[in-house]
């Protein structure tokens, strides 16, 4: 959709953006933290997002995966967000709630829409434009860089969220309850110059 924003409303818009201090993993209050190793076969930390998880291309989510849950975890919470969009809060891209509470992974287009849940217990909740699944990365053309935020959450303890969660639901659940968590950002543009990067890390066998 945002691929139609004309390349000189989007440099105008540049200095417009949600702030990385709103992501989730920076709010205070969910306390100290441990941290956990999230990490993508697909693209490094800190790399370029393979068009194919874009608006740009097939819109499917990346692969992941993730070690070092640490004992009395109770389910695990992955929120994806753009801080650089140009809004009052950062984009939510992905939510999936209640994963199994140990060491593990997702695979290629495996956040979708799955109505009450998955058979792992999981459930996708809602993003930001209230659709469960994965929002692909879709930036204004010209507004520079956007870092999307993959944020994985070890939790103990506490209530649950229900069905489809949307992102407010969820932060008020973590609150106080994070036992750890992992950052992985991925970074993509429109209009700029785009080095690929290096690629992701080796999954574990």
């Amino acid at each position: 959709m945002l691929e139609h924003v004309p390349h000189w409303l989007g440099s105008a818009l540049k200095g417009a953006r949600a702030g990385a201090d709103k992501l989730a993993i920076a709010q205070p209050g969910l306390g100290s933290f441990a941290a956990l190793h999230l990490a993508s076969p697909a693209f490094a930390n800190g790399a370029r997002l393979p068009e194919r998880f874009t608006a740009d291309g097939a819109g499917a989510s990346p692969p992941l995966f993730w070690t070092g849950v640490p004992e009395g975890t109770e389910r695990l919470a992955l929120i994806v967000e753009d801080p650089d969009a140009p809004t009052p809060q950062p984009l939510v891209h992905a939510l999936v709630w209640d994963l199994p509470p140990h060491d593990g992974e997702l695979k290629e287009g495996a956040i979708r829409a799955d109505g009450p849940g998955a058979a792992d217990g999981s459930d996708v909740g809602r993003n930001s434009f209230l659709n469960e699944g994965w929002l692909p990365p879709d930036p204004p053309t010209g507004h520079g860089p956007h870092h999307y935020a993959f944020q994985l959450f070890a939790l103990g303890p506490g209530p649950d969220v229900g069905d489809t969660p949307g992102r407010g639901a969820i932060l008020k659940a973590m609150n106080g309850r994070v036992l750890a968590a992992g950052l992985l950002t991925g970074i993509y543009s429109r209009g700029e110059e785009a080095p690929v990067g290096p690629i992701g890390s080796v999954a574990p066998a």
